[in-house]
């Protein structure tokens, strides 16, 4: 506590090598239990109560602080985006909705966090329901997500039962209710607009905007759709502090997050790592070198598999975040 993580502009870092206290998902492999119990040992619900009364401008001015940008790939800054919830109130609800419809062929982030550590989303959504007024968070996931839909349900219940959740949440005067959502198996409904339309049990097709669900969305009340990750990180960030998050990556790609490695690499995985690792590291690091040597790669999609590959040559140097990944004209995310 007290500790200043800022780093000076012109500072040369390398990135990568995230030590295992800086890790938010300690469980991302099940190797300790999923349930509340072991949720609790891990430090999930730890003080939750003080961040909720803290407000909704203390929690947002810390995930802008933390440089958090939407880990659904669009990479939009996440404090921003919440903010546009806390307008006047005209009567209407608001509401979270978590995008769980993780469909991209080589993306496996959200049902990790989802089936080996659901306290942390609960309590992500409580802390960004807060953040923003909302009455209810309604968490859609995908209907392949069988076992990821089971530990969700039972993690919410439990979390109601220990009056975590529901009327007073945590003690705080703060009513919030979380309500889960199976899919059909669309891949279109991973869109925030067709998402929406999808939980009002309509066809999933995307609707025209504006208006923008912040000012019209699911029900027709203001609404914000936040990536699984997005929403799950905030608690550890009010907790650890905005500029504890931020001192990882490079400038306007802080953080944390969740890599895939998959396809012709040795040890297919999913790790958490710092924003800004260079690709290669990545692999080598973490998924054991491409298979029969880093010669015998030609491309790698670095995002899901809807953005454009990048060539060996590219991938020698090229650094996993957001503006990295633009300049090659390819994307950390769909």
């Amino acid at each position: 506590i007290g500790m200043d993580y800022k780093r000076s502009e012109d500072e040369t870092t390398s990135y990568g090598g995230l030590k295992d206290e800086d890790r938010i998902f300690t469980n991302l492999y099940g190797r300790h239990h999923w349930k509340l119990k072991g949720a609790l040992k891990r430090g999930d619900w730890y003080k939750t109560k003080e961040i909720v009364l803290k407000g909704s401008e203390w929690i947002i001015k810390e995930v802008k602080t933390s440089g958090l940008r939407g880990r659904g790939g669009a990479g939009f800054p996440t404090g921003l985006k919440w903010s546009f919830m806390n307008k006047p109130p005209d009567g209407r609800p608001r509401y979270l909705v978590v995008n769980a419809d993780e469909g991209e062929p080589g993306t496996c982030k959200d049902r990790e966090i989802m089936r080996h550590d659901p306290h942390k989303l609960v309590e992500g959504c409580l802390v960004a329901g807060a953040s923003m007024g909302a009455r209810a968070a309604y968490i859609y996931i995908r209907g392949e997500f069988y076992n990821e839909a089971s530990n969700m349900q039972v993690a919410i219940q439990e979390a109601y039962e220990a009056g975590l959740i529901g009327r007073n949440a945590c003690g705080s005067g703060y009513d919030f209710d979380i309500y889960m959502h199976r899919g059909a198996g669309a891949y279109i409904c991973g869109e925030e607009m067709a998402l929406i339309e999808s939980l009002e049990g309509k066809q999933g097709k995307p609707r025209m905007k504006p208006p923008f669900p912040a000012d019209v969305g699911v029900f027709g009340c203001p609404t914000t759709v936040a990536n699984v990750e997005t929403v799950a990180v905030a608690p550890a960030i009010c907790r650890r502090g905005g500029d504890w998050f931020a001192s990882f990556g490079r400038k306007r790609n802080e953080g944390t997050k969740l890599f895939c490695i998959s396809g012709h690499v040795n040890t297919p995985c999913t790790v958490e790592e710092e924003m800004s690792i260079p690709l290669k590291e990545l692999i080598e690091r973490h998924g054991g070198g491409v298979r029969g040597g880093w010669g015998n790669l030609k491309a790698i999609i670095p995002g899901g598999a809807s953005v454009p590959l990048i060539p060996k040559s590219i991938c020698e140097d090229v650094l996993m975040d957001f503006d990295a990944l633009v300049e090659v004209k390819s994307g950390l995310g769909t």
